[in-house]
């Protein structure tokens, strides 16, 4: 995994630095905690997708999304679990969601083989308007990252958070890494963030 992860890491460098040459929209965030009564203590934590198989987690795809969120979770405090998470005080999972929005509105989901559903989770939030000035409407790319941080002595939930983003289809914004990167970054900024509450990111 730690092979992967280096070449993933590469990849979101090289999506990074041509992001920052490109304007990027911006990113709605939701975060649910309950850290005014019980403080987030940071602590060992392994990055999993929901409803991923040992083969799954081994390939580029999987490793990129997790290099993103793992990356951010360290900035915050936390710290990489050692001989594969087993003894990790916590599971971080999450799922990366992306669908076609046509230029009459219409989606469509894209299967990327990430995740499968978190469970019960507030409503639906809602994502940024592009706007074209010129010529033939393009059709968008939604990407929704979410994650939801578990103890793994007792399974209980101490925060969760979504993030997504609207980005025209074909525009770096719209790449996989590149969203994933964004949107993480995004999604843990101020950790943990007011609960409850829907932000802009810029």
């Amino acid at each position: 995994m730690a092979g992967f992860q280096s070449i993933a890491s590469m990849g979101l460098a090289g999506l990074l630095l041509s992001g920052c040459m490109a304007m990027t929209p911006p990113v709605d965030v939701t975060r649910f905690h309950n850290a005014q009564v019980a403080q987030i203590i940071p602590g060992s934590v392994v990055v999993k997708a929901y409803g991923s198989d040992e083969a799954d987690s081994r390939s580029i795809e999987y490793a990129t999304y997790e290099t993103a969120v793992l990356r951010e979770l360290q900035r915050v405090g936390f710290s990489e679990a050692i001989d594969a998470g087993a003894n990790s005080q916590y599971i971080a999972r999450y799922t990366l969601e992306r669908a076609q929005i046509s230029a009459r509105g219409s989606r469509s989901p894209i299967s990327v083989g990430v995740g499968g559903s978190t469970g019960s989770y507030g409503s639906g939030l809602g994502l940024g308007i592009g706007i074209n000035l010129g010529g033939k409407a393009k059709d968008k790319i939604a990407t929704e990252l979410s994650v939801r941080i578990v103890k793994r002595d007792d399974g209980i939930t101490v925060w969760e958070g979504r993030a997504s983003v609207e980005a025209k289809e074909g525009s770096p914004a719209s790449q996989p890494g590149l969203a994933a990167a964004q949107l993480a970054e995004a999604l843990f900024k101020d950790f943990p963030g007011e609960s409850g509450t829907t932000i802009r990111v810029e």
